[in-house]
């Protein structure tokens, strides 16, 4: 499969790098806003073409997908861009700022008959469905509640302190544990509770967020920019418990049952960063004519982005560029 990279920060250097070591793709192209840029890194990477606009990269008829590693803010005009021009496309979470920038994308990429899918990478991998396979066996009886917290260090990072760059910890880190919660209890949401502490520049520095579901059930999620955490997942039953170490790259669960005793432990496989995961399931949809993929189906990429807007209207956050 012949991938584009569109971006040259960090996480398109992940991606390539991740690609070099793959025999499925090949990147043939990246692309930046400055063409220096765009060269040092396809000499990095020995990425054969090279271009100092977007919308060249969207012109490259010989590209097979596209993976978009822009800021959030980003999103909307990138996708439209690449999908006016006949690419599929492979988008970093959060997928969009909102909602309705969601929708719109995901409208765009049904009428151009183009893959659109959300770079979410832990619902790719094989640990998440290992994960659901623990559940659904009832070993640890019914989940009825779900504590995770994904917190880093990274309030220098200058584009998830800026409000007009879709910054804060929610859509950046926050995004996670929503999809952990939805992995255990679905996207059926009764009522939400929530709070964060803002920065002087108007974006969530931390945040906690507890979700009520049918059935009494409940998740208490946090994110955070400022302060370490553990990573870490416990879903609660009935008969027992299970701990996922690492929401964000699940390195291992663990069962115990009413006792307390471990009765079952699952390691991550071998991997070459987690990326190759979402690469490969973009070339099966690709080979077998699918425009969404299972991993991440376009509702839930919609569910999750509803859910984001919900919480961030309860904190009066609004980001400058949301349609």
């Amino acid at each position: 499969m012949r991938v584009g990279i569109l971006s040259t920060g960090s996480i398109a250097a992940t991606m390539a790098k991740t690609i070099e070591q793959m025999q499925e793709a090949e990147v043939c192209a990246v692309a930046s806003r400055n063409q220096e840029k765009a060269e040092q890194f396809a000499q990095r990477f020995r990425i054969p073409r090279a271009y100092g606009s977007y919308g060249e990269l969207a012109k490259d008829e010989s590209i097979d997908v596209v993976y978009v590693a822009t800021p959030m803010s980003e999103h909307y005009e990138n996708v439209k861009l690449l999908l006016e021009n006949g690419r599929n496309v492979l988008c970093e979470k959060s997928f969009a700022l909102n909602e309705k920038q969601a929708e719109e994308m995901l409208r765009l990429a049904k009428e151009k008959n183009l893959l659109l899918t959300e770079a979410i990478w832990v619902r790719y991998m094989p640990m998440w469905k290992t994960l659901r396979q623990v559940l659904d066996s009832g070993i640890i009886g019914e989940p009825m509640t779900v504590t995770a917290n994904l917190c880093y260090l990274i309030d220098q990072v200058p584009r998830l302190m800026e409000l007009s760059l879709g910054g804060g910890a929610l859509l950046d880190v926050g995004v996670y544990v929503l999809n952990f919660a939805s992995l255990v209890f679905g996207d059926d949401i009764q009522d939400i509770t929530t709070t964060a502490i803002m920065t002087e520049g108007g974006v969530d520095a931390q945040n906690s967020i507890t979700f009520s579901y049918p059935g009494g059930k409940m998740a208490v999620l946090n994110s955070s920019l400022r302060v370490l955490s553990d990573r870490k997942g416990v879903i609660y039953g009935t008969k027992g418990y299970a701990i996922v170490e690492n929401i964000n790259n699940f390195e291992s669960i663990a069962v115990y049952n009413q006792d307390r005793e471990q009765i079952a432990f699952y390691e991550q496989p071998t991997q070459i960063s987690g990326y190759e995961y979402e690469v490969l399931v973009c070339k099966e949809a690709l080979e077998k004519g699918w425009k969404e993929c299972p991993d991440m189906p376009h509702e839930e990429t919609l569910q999750i982005m509803r859910q984001m807007d919900k919480i961030r209207e309860k904190w009066g956050m609004k980001y400058p560029r949301e349609v």
